[in-house]
């Protein structure tokens, strides 16, 4: 797919941003699909062994969190997310001209310190649905979803250095630096929550760190793993570290304007955490009477002792004033804009061109998922 010379507008940051519909950034729903079913065929068994490692009871409180049981431990096929992560990880194997499972390890490991961050997030933000289900805080308590959360992650990094080859060691490497900075991240969102203003640079980098590092190491580890030189790995993370802040810019319109029914969370779930998400730190950054207006209500809902009771109605106009001030349009343009980059700098790694026809797909279907 090419952004050929599609019309442009100027973005909050002074930078022209493709302004291309929807119907320009066509998906083929089934290649990517299979893609994504193939790394879970791929990576599920290896998870499923690392977490029987676990012990009780913090092996059925992982496989609860993945949807293997449910909440009586009795066996349930539940939605255990996209897989974009295993999926990235098993095409870099082949960036690297190796077979995709040589892959495998990695996708296990990022997935395993996803996961370990999503119980955490959940914890830590109060959300009591994931994935249409209890969350394990809900269902197991704080404390297990803590010990949970801190028990996959050290499962990471045993499931590659077991491997014992250089490339496992620098495997790791990246894997570890990428969970600094997604913790890093996580860190930032916290204490946005807590001021009146964000810039939008400051609300990048915190998305960079928070969503864009682990998807770069999925998008490098398994070519990592195959032997590829540290040129390429670092060109096939430059793709996952954009392809992570359209995922997130994409999921950020999600948090305010998704439907409950396909987020499986509540109406306005940014906004009833306060948030300062891209649509939100876009808008405050116009120009115009909308941004001035939302400005002063989120000054006073920060000094507010009844925002917990704000109706529906209350959250809604919100909403409106972040959409007419030009947040919601702006937050769109930006997803596209990462997209093309992401894609540009796949240009420098020589690999097969079905490979990279692959990667370019799963960067359009992140983009244009349903928001």
């Amino acid at each position: 797919m090419s952004l050929g010379t599609a019309p442009t507008s100027t973005g909050t940051r002074g930078e022209t941003v493709p302004t291309l519909p929807p119907a320009d950034l066509a998906v083929d729903t089934a290649d990517v699909n299979a893609l994504l079913d193939r790394g879970r065929s791929l990576a599920t068994p290896v998870l499923r062994a690392a977490v029987d490692r676990l012990a009780p009871p913090m092996d059925t409180v992982s496989a609860y969190h993945f949807g293997w049981i449910d909440a009586a431990g009795n066996p349930a096929d539940g939605d255990g997310g996209k897989a974009v992560r295993p999926a990235l990880a098993l095409l870099s194997a082949q960036a690297a001209g190796v077979a995709p499972e040589v892959g495998v390890p990695g996708a296990v490991a990022v997935e395993l310190v996803h996961n370990f961050s999503l119980l955490h997030d959940d914890l830590m933000d109060g959300d009591e649905q994931r994935r249409h289900r209890d969350t394990v805080w809900k269902v197991h308590g704080p404390a297990q979803a803590i010990l949970v959360g801190d028990a996959l992650f050290a499962l990471a990094n045993e499931i590659l250095l077991e491997i014992g080859s250089a490339e496992a060691g620098r495997a790791t490497r990246r894997l570890t630096s990428a969970t600094r900075k997604l913790i890093d991240g996580q860190a930032q969102d916290i204490s946005y929550e807590h001021r009146e203003r964000v810039t939008v640079e400051e609300c990048l980098t915190m998305e960079g760190n928070k969503t864009g590092a682990l998807l770069a190491c999925a998008s490098s580890i398994g070519a990592v793993l195959g032997g590829a030189d540290d040129r390429t790995a670092d060109l096939l993370e430059s793709y996952g570290h954009h392809l992570g802040l359209a995922f997130q810019a994409v999921d950020d319109l999600l948090g305010i304007w998704g439907d409950p029914d396909s987020t499986g969370k509540q109406t306005w779930s940014d906004l009833r955490q306060r948030k300062k998400s891209l649509p939100v730190v876009a808008a405050l950054a116009a120009d115009n009477p909308a941004a001035r207006r939302l400005g002063e209500l989120l000054a006073a809902d920060a000094k507010s002792n009844d925002f917990e009771t704000f109706s529906e109605e209350e959250f809604a106009t919100r909403a409106a004033l972040i959409e007419e001030a030009g947040g919601r349009e702006w937050t769109s343009q930006e997803a596209r804009r990462q997209h093309a980059v992401a894609v540009e700098a796949l240009a420098g790694v020589d690999m097969p061109e079905e490979v990279r026809a692959q990667f370019v797909a799963l960067a359009d279907f992140v983009v244009v998922r349903k928001r």
